[in-house]
């Protein structure tokens, strides 16, 4: 099922940094937005300046709850830099970046250097943004894909060559396959989307995936290419192309994705229901409003699409400054809010099941 786009070119084509300044004294809350949960009272609006900076695979989403709020809010100016995850991290503990948004959580020894740019208090994780991982692919007369995770990982380990392979016939019995080279496109940039991808190929198909988990691909073979967009670009000038990217890019380039199996063995269809359904089930591993996320790629969850990470925003649980406080509150009292979270289905993301949703608007509340 292919979503309609509302905005998303304009997202994409996004310079380095996203710069939205508040027009005028128009402070009239925009129809159907709001910063709590109910969508019928107006955001929590402050005056200042945010500057953040980090993952890439949330910068549509944040262009558009940054224009929301300003156009609510007069005399704000947010700035967000999609400079990568760990760019991000970086500049938070350095102290130039309000709060950054990451798809892993912070390493064991991120985390204490984090802690430290928190006067008294922790830095916590906030998971603001579903990103489902699509699996594209472009095979001239193929259309409706579907594969296993160990089919997956043979193909990106160079195991499974060409589309009729034997593999990929048991996974698509009805579907002719041509005998096309297969050409894997991965990522060449370090990413959190490869950092999950692999994380989820490691629990799903250890047998045929013993590359490990990492940012940086580490398995032989296949044509590398810089971001998401690139990906996608690359896959879809190919013929025999597969590779992953977030389901904005999968879906602003009108690439085929493929359904994918979970722990029940079902074929699931990427959507943002079917990934929803995924982050409903994960763990929370953070204590009290550290809400860090452990996610169970073996789902076995009905209609649940496996292959999803999280986006969180990394900011100090107390300790902020007095003079950013506010506005941070407000900013992201308002991305975890319900009006603010029903803006990313036409952006290529998945809400926050309202499970996961109340919490993180919970935590943000707690801030100081």
């Amino acid at each position: 099922m292919k979503l309609q786009r509302h905005g998303i070119l304009a997202g994409i084509a996004l310079t380095a940094v996203v710069a939205l300044s508040a027009c005028g004294s128009d402070n009239n809350a925009p129809s159907g937005t709001s910063g709590s949960a109910s969508g019928s009272a107006a955001a929590n609006c402050a005056t200042g300046t945010l500057n953040a900076q980090g993952s890439s695979a949330q910068k549509n989403a944040m262009a558009e709850w940054i224009k929301a709020y300003q156009q609510q809010c007069s005399g704000v100016t947010i700035n967000y830099e999609p400079s990568g995850s760990g760019a991000g991290i970086q500049a938070f503990i350095a102290g130039t970046a309000d709060f950054a948004g990451s798809d892993s959580a912070l390493k064991e020894d991120e985390q204490p250097k984090a802690d430290a740019k928190c006067a008294g208090g922790k830095a916590i994780h906030l998971p603001m943004v579903i990103g489902p991982i699509a699996v594209v692919h472009n095979v001239q007369g193929v259309d409706n894909l579907q594969l296993k995770p160990a089919t997956i990982a043979q193909i990106f380990a160079g195991k499974v060559k060409k589309w009729d392979d034997a593999a990929i016939k048991a996974d698509n019995p009805d579907v002719k396959l041509p005998s096309t080279p297969i050409q894997a496109v991965h990522r060449s940039d370090e990413s959190g989307t490869t950092d999950n991808f692999t994380n989820f190929l490691s629990k799903t198909a250890e047998k045929d995936w013993t590359f490990g988990k990492a940012k940086a691909w580490k398995a032989p073979g296949g044509t590398g290419a810089k971001g998401s967009d690139g990906v996608a670009s690359a896959v879809k000038q190919a013929d025999g192309a597969i590779g992953y990217v977030e389901m904005s890019f999968a879906e602003n380039s009108g690439l085929d994705m493929a359904k994918v199996g979970n722990g029940a063995g079902e074929f699931v269809e990427l959507t943002p229901e079917s990934a929803g359904k995924t982050i409903a089930g994960a763990e929370v591993t953070g204590q009290g409003d550290d809400l860090k996320m452990s996610i169970d790629y073996n789902t076995k969850e009905a209609g649940a699409y496996p292959i999803v990470l999280v986006t969180y925003e990394i900011v100090c649980g107390k300790g902020l400054a007095a003079d950013k406080l506010p506005l941070v509150k407000g900013f992201l009292g308002y991305a975890a809010s319900s009006a603010g979270q029903s803006t990313l289905t036409d952006l290529g993301y998945a809400p926050l099941p309202d499970s996961v949703r109340t919490k993180v608007e919970a935590a943000v509340n707690n801030l100081s």
